[in-house]
């Protein structure tokens, strides 16, 4: 079996990703990959405001979801071996209580592969974290649990997979369907079944169902040779779920595909854009995905000339097509990109940008599909702190929930690289493009 390593590609992946150039001006256009100058926005009315989070020192992992009801919260805090997930959620008088989902001491807790709670359409919160079965070779195992009393009581853990392997399952990405919750995740069951090669077969990318009784209903592959450990993603478009995921030829070309819920099949991977990013390990860095009706945004990350870029795209047709990629960077990006839809057809998009000699920066910018960008605004990473992780938000309405990790200089006597789970909110901003 082959031994999986995470630790390994986030440092190979890390490390392209860091070829930087000498940052350009804020306001400087970038070039589209055909070489026209994108427009410029006008700066964005809207400002990103800091709120109190409801996560303590000692957080990360956070995550967004937004419900009927509004914006949902959750993190994973650590004391010593114990790992809880948590969740709060964001209305018009603050946060709820803070609630627990589980704990435990054998939890596999990384940057790269996050928790998910979510409320669904009927109330019901479901939510997913990850249980060692062999720490030596980073496997584990992808554990679901829902509640129907808001999160006083959850139902007993159980797995969308059954293979039985001592092998990774993770990366998971929910959706809902009506009367059904449906997910995809990363499974490498294949890297121990798969006996006709020493090193094993290849991560694959699989989907399951539940119905409203939580009985499953399928569990089928979507792509059997995908990127080891980058994120997956899953939107919903009136017509039906598409989820996008790292890709992974046999010469090791890791650019981005999507692929369809077509009834009850799912179709062949199709790569956004041919950006031939091949690299020996995986970079730990998953697309995000976001949809409207038949409209469709996604934003991801890749290198060329050891230099690392965050793009996004928009489909008009469900995913079956991409415009030319818009680059959301400045100068040079590490990527942890995020997303959202707008109600007029633009969207927002998060990444990281790479300063030399200082701090990564999280930042926000708006966007639309003819190549016109806002100005950015900085949300993390200032004042010395360092964000780690995905950052994360999503919309409710004209309202944006933002999460990050940073990790905190020492100050005060606080001890140096304590991390905290930090949140902000603005309002959906309404820009004019120009020329």
């Amino acid at each position: 079996m082959r031994a999986y390593v995470p630790g390994l590609c986030l440092i190979l992946g890390l490390a392209a990703s860091l070829g930087l150039s000498a940052c350009r001006g804020a306001d400087a256009p970038q070039p589209t990959p055909g070489g026209a100058p994108t427009a410029i926005a006008r700066p964005p009315a809207f400002d990103v405001q800091s709120v109190p989070s409801p996560a303590g020192p000692g957080s990360l992992e956070p995550n967004v979801t937004v419900s009927e009801r509004g914006l949902l919260v959750s993190w994973v805090e650590r004391q010593d071996k114990l790992a809880t997930l948590k969740f709060a959620e964001r209305t018009a008088d603050g946060w709820t209580a803070t609630k627990t989902v589980a704990s435990g001491d054998n939890w596999f807790v990384s940057h790269a592969d996050v928790p998910t709670v979510l409320r669904m359409r009927d109330g019901t919160l479901v939510a997913n974290w990850l249980v060692e079965t062999d720490a030596s070779i980073e496997a584990y195992n992808l554990m679901l649990s829902y509640s129907k009393d808001d999160g006083a009581t959850w139902a007993r853990p159980f797995t969308p997979h059954n293979d039985k392997t001592t092998t990774q399952h993770g990366f998971a990405s929910f959706y809902e369907l009506p009367g059904t919750f449906g997910l995809v995740w990363l499974d490498g069951r294949a890297q121990e079944l798969d006996t006709t090669s020493p090193e094993g077969g290849a991560m694959s990318i699989r989907s399951a169902t539940f119905n409203s009784a939580w009985t499953q209903t399928s569990d089928t592959a979507v792509d059997l040779r995908v990127c080891e450990c980058c994120s997956t993603t899953v939107a919903v478009t009136s017509d039906g779920p598409i989820t996008a995921f790292r890709d992974r030829s046999d010469k090791d070309v890791r650019d981005i595909a999507v692929s369809r819920l077509d009834g009850k099949a799912w179709t062949a991977g199709q790569i956004v854009h041919n950006d031939g990013w091949a690299i020996p390990a995986c970079p730990v860095n998953g697309p995000m995905l976001s949809a409207r009706d038949r409209s469709a945004a996604i934003s991801w990350f890749t290198v060329k000339d050891e230099q690392g870029h965050a793009f996004a795209a928009f489909s008009p047709d469900a995913g079956r097509s991409w415009g030319a990629p818009i680059q959301l960077d400045e100068s040079a990006a590490l990527g942890y990109v995020d997303v959202e839809l707008l109600d007029d057809g633009a969207a927002l998009a998060s990444w990281v940008e790479a300063r030399p000699q200082q701090a990564p920066e999280v930042r926000l910018r708006r966007i639309d599909a003819s190549g016109a960008r806002g100005a950015f605004v900085t949300i993390g990473g200032s004042n010395g702190a360092r964000p780690t992780g995905s950052p994360r938000f999503a919309r409710f309405g004209d309202q944006v929930l933002l999460a990050w990790t940073e990790s905190a200089p020492p100050a005060g006597g606080a001890p140096e690289g304590v991390l905290y789970v930090k949140t902000a909110a603005t309002r959906v901003p309404r820009v004019t493009a120009i020329q």
